[in-house]
């Protein structure tokens, strides 16, 4: 998925979703943005759903395609919509491969299981959108342990700070998903609410 100059898209959608973007430039850049979005005056209704829907794609690194079709499932749902799209993306491979911290960006996450260096259940996968669930156990391929990429987690293994519904075993480069993701808004850059109406006109 090739996304563009990360911090023009970031500016302009005005939140560091990039790990490049994390910086106190970016947020000199932003205060000096938000005194002249003020004098502009307000945006329309159209413009902020669709930031908020741009942050949350960027932040997941999903496509259009995607992120319309899990939005149309958790709709379809019926049931705290907001909560199962949420749900959905924290459970992509991609993502859980950084939540666990072995890559750390979502970018670097999804070339990883691309490449094959993932393992789900004993099978070797290289589809970032696979869903995990509760049970699967998620570990890094044998042949790819020594790789510069997974030498460098050892390092700061003891710092990772993984979510509570995954359980790591750091010296094993092994993981389970012991409960269903949950939704913690203070976690996120974007208003799911804001994506949802977005879809829904």
């Amino acid at each position: 998925m090739k996304i563009g100059p990360k911090f023009k898209i970031a500016k302009r959608l005005g939140a560091a979703i990039f790990e490049k973007t994390q910086s106190q430039k970016f947020e000199i850049s932003q205060a000096r943005a938000g005194r002249t979005r003020q004098r502009g005056g307000q945006s329309s209704d159209y413009k902020r759903q669709f930031i908020e829907k741009q942050k949350m794609r960027f932040s997941y690194a999903v496509t259009e395609k995607q992120l319309r079709r899990y939005v149309n499932e958790a709709i379809a749902s019926g049931h705290q919509p907001i909560n199962h799209l949420m749900e959905r993306l924290e459970s992509r491979l991609d993502n859980v491969v950084y939540r666990l911290d072995f890559a750390k960006t979502r970018l670097q996450a999804r070339q990883m299981v691309s490449h094959g260096h993932i393992v789900v259940n004993g099978k070797r996968l290289n589809i970032p959108s696979h869903k995990v669930t509760v049970g699967d156990v998620i570990t890094v391929r044998e042949g790819s342990k020594p790789s510069a990429l997974f030498t460098a987690f050892s390092e700061r293994a003891e710092q990772s700070v993984v979510p509570t519904w995954l359980k790591l075993d750091a010296k094993k480069l092994t993981a389970t998903v012991v409960s269903i993701p949950t939704y913690n808004p203070s976690e996120t850059l974007f208003d799911p609410e804001q994506v949802m109406e977005f879809y829904s006109r």
